[in-house]
């Protein structure tokens, strides 16, 4: 019953939004919201815009696109300032198919999708409201009514810009059955669709011999021709091409340079002067963003082809990379996972980490900068500063590598092996050894993958699993380490103490002798080196952590266990290691005595309860960091 209820709400919402009345009525609608009559690429801009623009430090992130698309901020920024804004000014470059060019599975039709989603709900917003002649088939503007002569006036009283003509339909409609009075043209509020074709067209290119440049332009309904006497009576033609749906809206092109080149020559025309040519008629108006997509390969041949310069110099090419970032690699695996069948399956932590660390290393490109591998670049890529680098030495490395992305492995390739890896091991739950176990797998059913490429991306999969290696045993020191917590604690608090006096140049008290003694040079020393501060930067590091201290200090906060995450990781990795030989011992002890057995069960019970593993994975994780350490 609740549900019938929501229905009858959403009927009563339907019947709010619309609308519809005379032109004269329009006007002053025209008046009080001037935004109404906006051109497309002016309303695509400011839908984009009105889902918010957060504004970081290295540019700008559009929300509309967070929810689907991950790791191409600075594609989406290009995207948008470069192309929407201008064109949404009136600039030259709407006057521009855009061509978004990029490797299988890069995201080129989920961009198009959403804008296309995105303009069916925009219009009906109030801010995207969308008005049209009522029975015109391009549902055009209601300002098109207004003669040439009279619109510099129009636009002086109203400050609102008028661009495009009646089309042939409504020129006819207005003599015959209107006798010229444009103040009685019937006008309603128009609701962008795909699926009911209005201001969202989608055209695919198939066998040449069969298609017919009509799906583009619409075509001639023969079977009024007896009644209306001519072809080139509006009455006689069906305005329903792509191109005359599209108007007030998006024009998707799928795989546009796969298209007989005919098909071609009516986009010079609509792009440069915005109209093109359809049946006997004069040329017809269209107010659309044509938006296209293809691969590299059929790009380059395509502007090699001497015959397609006119085309060309109407194209702006827009490159949509593979994402390059592990941790929104895995956003875009929780995404694909969620829209199939495996969102019931319980996928274990790192599981998808590593099949992103797989992919991201298999679209970089190697740097010839001294000292940058390419795990470093990979890590330095997703936000971390590695040794010898740090985020501002980023934009050095991606102008080296221009290209970058526009290769390697793509998503569906690891969902697909994920699903394999499911159906085929019949598990309720799966690991990272089973990712790069499938993954694995894949590369021997790849016909396409030379001997060559194999053996780069086996060895990607080899340093996928090091990483995942490193990851186990961290994620198995975290939770040993909670039960020695106030081991733990009692260890920074001493590493404070020393640091404190070296710092100040004075001796430390022994509390229980009451003895004074140098600084404890071996104790810090055995907490630094875990991770990597060098003998010659212990000092700055020491004086950091005292700074950070007396901040604290001063504001009355206490400087605690959470207070400097690298040197909490050092105090666990310091206890980890004296605690190595506890945790081999139990972890890979085939029959634990009942202490050991009581530490497995704690340990377990802390990696399912905070870190999302299952009883499954969290046994499977245990055993295989006892494996790791008896090595």
């Amino acid at each position: 019953m609740d549900f019938l209820k929501r229905l009858e709400e959403y009927r009563s919402l339907e019947k709010s939004l619309s609308w519809e009345g005379t032109f004269q009525d329009y006007l002053a609608i025209v008046k009080e919201k001037p935004y109404i009559t906006q051109l497309a690429h002016a309303r695509i801009y400011n839908m984009i815009k009105d889902a918010g623009v957060e504004e970081k430090e290295n540019g700008k992130v559009y929300k509309f696109f967070s929810k689907e698309i991950f790791g191409l901020d600075k594609t989406l920024e290009k995207f948008v300032e470069e192309y929407f804004h201008p064109a949404a000014r009136r600039l030259d470059v709407r006057k521009r198919i855009l061509l978004l060019m990029g490797p299988v599975s890069g995201g080129k039709s989920t961009l198009v999708a959403m804008l296309k989603r995105g303009l069916e709900q925009y219009s009906r917003t109030e801010k995207g409201a969308i008005y049209g002649i009522k029975g015109c088939p391009m549902h055009e503007e209601p300002l098109h009514l207004i003669p040439k002569e009279l619109r510099p006036e129009f636009e002086k009283e109203y400050n609102v810009y008028i661009e495009g003509e009646l089309c042939p339909s409504c020129r006819m409609r207005l003599e015959t059955e209107f006798g010229g009075c444009i103040e009685k043209i019937p006008v309603e509020r128009v609701f962008l669709s795909e699926d009911n074709r209005v201001g969202i067209g989608t055209f695919t290119p198939s066998d040449p011999k069969s298609q017919d440049i009509a799906d583009l332009t619409g075509s001639i309904d023969f079977s009024t021709i007896a009644e209306y006497g001519s072809e080139s009576d509006p009455r006689a033609y069906r305005f329903d091409g792509e191109l005359n749906i599209s108007n007030r809206g998006l024009m998707e092109f799928q795989e546009m340079l796969k298209c007989d080149e005919k098909f071609l020559w009516n986009l010079l025309s609509l792009s440069q002067e915005g109209n093109f040519k359809a049946g006997r008629f004069a040329l017809i108006y269209a107010d659309e963003m044509i938006m296209a997509h293809t691969n590299e390969n059929e790009y380059r041949a395509f502007i090699s082809n001497k015959k397609n310069e006119a085309l060309q110099s109407r194209i702006i090419v827009m490159k949509i990379p593979y994402n390059l970032k592990v941790s929104d690699e895995v956003k875009i695996y929780e995404k694909l996972i969620k829209q199939s069948d495996l969102s019931q399956i319980h996928i274990a932590p790192h599981a998808l980490k590593v099949a992103s660390i797989f992919s991201v290393l298999s679209r970089l490109k190697e740097s010839k900068k001294q000292g940058m591998d390419i795990v470093k670049k990979m890590k330095l890529y997703d936000g971390e500063d590695v040794e010898g680098f740090k985020q501002k030495d980023l934009k050095e490395l991606q102008n080296e590598a221009i290209d970058e992305g526009m290769s390697g492995v793509d998503p569906r390739y690891v969902i697909n092996r994920l699903s394999s890896a499911l159906i085929r091991t019949n598990t309720q739950c799966i690991n990272p050894l089973d990712v790069l176990r499938a993954i694995k797998d894949g590369l021997d059913q790849h016909a396409s993958i030379t001997q060559e490429e194999k053996e780069r991306l086996l060895n990607y999969i080899s340093i996928a699993r090091k990483e995942y290696d490193e990851m186990a045993k961290k994620e198995v020191q975290k939770a040993f380490v909670y039960s020695f917590e106030e081991s733990a604690k009692v260890l920074f608090n001493n590493y404070l103490d020393n640091v404190e006096a070296y710092c100040n140049g004075v001796k430390i008290k022994d509390p229980i002798t009451d003895e004074e003694m140098d600084p404890d040079e071996k104790l810090m020393r055995s907490i630094e080196e875990q991770i990597g501060i060098s003998e010659n930067a212990k000092k700055t590091f020491r004086e950091e952590i005292l700074i950070r201290l007396s901040i604290y200090a001063r504001k009355n906060r206490k400087f605690n266990y959470d207070s400097h995450e690298r040197l909490r990781e050092a105090i666990e990795k310091k206890l980890f290691a004296d605690l190595k030989d506890v945790v081999k011992i139990t972890t890979s002890s085939k029959t634990p005595d009942g202490e050991q057995l009581k530490r497995i069960n704690e340990v377990s019970a802390r990696l399912i309860a905070e870190h999302g593993y299952c009883p499954v994975c969290a046994n499977e994780l245990l055993k295989y960091v006892g494996s790791l350490l008896s090595r």
